[in-house]
């Protein structure tokens, strides 16, 4: 019987009770994600092997060549790691080893020793054990989109275990999700990119968007990343492998040294989506002289302590652009603290990008969307090949109103219906009354290129008409009840003497 993605969710989950008080809470991702992707691709492994092995022998079976999934070497299946009942740290330990050591493209994406936490005790590790085992989790169990959304459940039940510290590197599937249909004109061979990578959301929920929704072949695009930090970049990798998608994530700052690059050039993308650290420090000083030109939209670079616009650039310069070669353009979604808007000292960086006509739309969302970030933020969609009829021309949309959102107990979160409409009045390039507005770029000049939505979209609501005629029957009536209680008031004064 095929299990549901709640129930899947369901059993994942009940790996951090079982290490629960044995190890931090912000470091039960640590114990848990490699063993899932462990566990996934030994029982995916055995399946095939077993296969291959009833179809050509053993000696065929051990080709690394024939398998969609990392060797699992002779010795270190799941059931073999099972059978340990003394220092399972160190034999799980040694298993990651050896699973590295057989397929060394998986070099430093596990980066947890098992034997460190004293808490994670041989029975621990035994029931932990013990407990994945009771699913199968092998393709024809769970389909790859299943397992690597119920991977990213488990990425998200974690971050919310963490509170501030694990939002991060998760940004909320609703804004994921928004993101990805602001740009969702996908095809067969496309190119995506995330250069903020975190645990791969972005990348994972366009990869499904286009099974879901436009019926297409994720396998026949390609999905790369960039993650600053070590751990991280590894829960990245884990879920591309889980996904079944074909890509790859480098560890390194994206913008001091950018891993993917053709020659002297940035590599180009068709899609970019990213939600960078907001208001961050940046290797400045080091990027004066930026060898692949991308910080020239003013003379002055950003400010150190306030990377915003460098990563913005960094990324204008990672999409495709038919002005440089004969590719098609390239489109970003880019989630953006609101101040990126309006920030008098920055209009030096907003100037350019709108005199190049990149701006194709900025949908300012409500404020405490994010575990770490209680502050208003926006989605600046960027375009280098806006349809004519576009062009010259940014859409505002006014997200910020109770009709697209439902308030949660710590949080906010963007509602299915709220997303819709936000994406419907984009697709039509619609204006509507207190939510979406079409600028001229004349407009936005006479603003000083303030892209504050309020400045172009009326959010104020309306007055109620006044009916002058009925309001002033009733202030009649108040005027004759005001003069009938001064007289009766005048006669008990004379009759009490007091005039």
């Amino acid at each position: 019987m095929s299990l549901t993605l709640d129930e899947l969710d369901s059993h994942l989950f009940k790996c951090a009770d079982i290490i629960r008080d044995a190890v931090d809470p912000t470091d039960y991702k640590e114990y848990i994600l490699p063993l899932v992707f462990y566990k996934a691709i030994s029982d995916e492994f055995e399946q095939e092997y077993e296969e291959i092995v009833d179809e050509y022998g053993e000696d065929f079976a051990r080709r690394k060549n024939l398998y969609d999934v990392p060797v699992v070497p002779e010795g270190y299946l799941w059931d073999d790691l099972r059978m340990e009942s003394e220092k399972v740290d160190e034999v799980l330990n040694e298993a990651f080893e050896e699973l590295i050591a057989e397929n060394p493209d998986l070099e430093g994406i596990f980066n947890t020793s098992y034997v460190e936490p004293d808490g994670l005790t041989d029975d621990r590790l035994i029931k932990l054990l013990e407990h994945l085992e009771t699913v199968d989790l092998d393709r024809d169990s769970v389909p790859p989109d299943m397992l690597g959304e119920a991977y990213m459940d488990l990425v998200r039940h974690f971050a919310e275990e963490e509170g501030k510290s694990g939002g991060q590197f998760f940004t909320p599937p609703h804004i994921v999700r928004l993101c990805v249909r602001l740009v969702d004109e996908f095809e067969d061979g496309m190119t995506f990119h995330d250069p903020t990578v975190g645990s791969g959301g972005m990348l994972t929920e366009a990869a499904q968007y286009y099974r879901r929704e436009q019926d297409g072949d994720p396998s026949k695009l390609t999905f790369t990343g960039q993650e600053i930090n070590p751990d991280i970049a590894a829960i990245a990798r884990m879920n591309l492998a889980l996904h079944a998608l074909n890509g790859e994530i480098e560890r390194e700052d994206s913008l001091l040294r950018p891993a993917f690059t053709d020659g002297e050039e940035l590599e180009r993308f068709d899609r970019v989506l990213a939600n960078f650290p907001f208001s961050a420090d940046w290797a400045k000083s080091d990027l004066q002289d930026d060898p692949y030109g991308r910080f020239d939209w003013h003379e002055k670079l950003p400010r150190a302590d306030r990377g915003d616009y460098a990563f913005i650039m960094h990324m204008a310069e990672q999409l495709k652009d038919p002005d440089r070669s004969d590719d098609s353009g390239g489109k970003a979604a880019i989630v953006i603290p609101h101040g990126v808007l309006f920030r008098k000292h920055e209009s030096r960086y907003r100037e350019p990008m709108l005199e190049n006509d990149l701006v194709e739309a900025i949908v300012g969302l409500p404020e405490n969307l994010f575990q770490n970030n209680s502050i208003p933020s926006a989605i600046l969609v960027l375009n280098t090949d806006k349809p004519v009829e576009r062009k010259g021309e940014v859409q505002f949309i006014h997200a910020a109103d109770e009709d697209f959102y439902r308030e949660l107990s710590n949080q906010n979160e963007l509602t299915d219906e709220g997303v819709a409409h936000i994406v419907e009045n984009f697709r039509n390039w619609a204006t509507e009354e207190r939510v979406s507005r079409t600028v001229s770029l004349e407009e936005i000049r006479e603003n000083d290129y303030n892209l504050n939505v309020a400045l172009y979209v009326d959010t104020t609501e309306p007055e109620e008409e006044i009916d002058v005629k009925k309001e002033l029957s009733k202030l009649r009536e108040l005027q004759a009840e005001r003069k009938e209680i001064e007289n009766r008031i005048d006669e008990h004064v004379e009759v009490l003497g007091y005039e």
